[in-house]
C-alpha cells in the first residue's frame, strides 16, 4: 500500500520527490533563515544523501529532467533551445568534491531546499512533532521536495522547494549544537549525590528543629 501510494504520488507530480533517509544539515526548519539583509528569509535544510541509496539518487535525477522538461520555456529565456548542461546550475552536488575537508558530507550527494513556507514536521509515527528542540541539524529523515526552473539575475538552472520533513531518528548535532542533556550528562551524577546530602540534611533539620550548623 506504501509503494502504490508513493508511485501514485510521483505520477502526478514528476517533479517531487520523497526521499529515502537522509542527514538534515543546515536545519531551518522552524524559523525562516537568511545569509544576509540582501536575502528574503526562507525555511531550508541541506540534504545529506548516502551515494548508496541509488533509489533516491534515481529519483532526483528523474525529477530534475522533468523539471527540465517542464521548465523549457523558462530556461531558454529569448532563445530557442535550452542552453547546455554545464551552464545550468543543478541541484544534487557531490559532498565528496565540493566538501572534501567535511567528513559529514563524506561519500555523499548533497542538495539545498527551500520555501517562503513552513514545513510541515512529523515524527516517524507521522504526528506532528511539537517540541522544538527535537528539530536540529543532525538528525536523520525524509524530505518532500519539489523541483522547479529558474531563471533570475543571468543564473538558470533547478532549484529544490522544502514541502514537508520527517524525522525518522536522532542523530550527533552538527555546527557545534548540543542538547541539554549532552552539555550537562558529567555532572548527572554529581547533581544526584548533592541531591541526596540536602535530603539528609533536610531530614536533620526536621529532626533537630535547627538546621545543621
Amino acid at each position: 500500500m506504501a509503494n502504490q501510494k508513493k508511485e501514485n504520488s510521483s505520477k502526478k507530480n514528476p517533479c517531487k520527490v520523497i526521499t529515502g533517509v537522509v542527514r538534515f544539515s543546515y536545519l531551518y526548519a522552524t524559523m525562516p533563515h537568511a545569509s544576509d539583509e540582501t536575502q528574503t528569509p526562507k525555511y531550508s535544510v541541506s540534504l545529506i544523501i548516502p551515494k548508496t541509496d541509488t533509489e533516491t539518487v534515481s529519483a532526483i535525477n528523474a525529477a530534475v529532467e522533468a523539471a527540465i522538461s517542464e521548465g523549457k520555456s523558462k530556461l531558454c529565456g529569448k532563445g530557442k533551445t535550452l542552453p547546455p548542461r554545464q551552464l545550468l546550475k543543478l541541484p544534487l552536488r557531490d559532498g565528496d568534491l565540493e566538501r572534501e575537508d567535511d567528513p559529514v558530507y563524506a561519500g555523499a550527494f548533497f542538495l539545498n531546499a527551500s520555501s517562503p513556507n513552513k514545513p510541515g514536521i512529523v515524527g516517524a509515527d507521522c504526528k506532528p512533532i511539537m517540541d522544538e528542540s527535537e528539530i536540529y541539524s543532525g538528525m536523520y529523515g525524509r524530505a518532500s521536495i519539489t523541483f522547479f526552473a529558474f531563471n533570475k539575475s543571468g543564473n538558470r538552472g533547478i532549484a529544490a522547494g522544502l514541502n514537508n520533513l520527517m524525522k525518522c531518528r536522532d542523530g550527533e548535532r552538527l555546527a557545534g549544537g548540543a542538547s541539554a542533556e549532552e552539555d550537562f550528562a558529567e555532572f548527572a551524577e554529581e547533581t544526584v549525590a548533592g541531591e541526596s546530602t540536602a535530603s539528609a540534611a533536610d531530614d536533620q533539620v526536621l529532626s533537630d528543629g535547627e538546621p545543621p550548623f
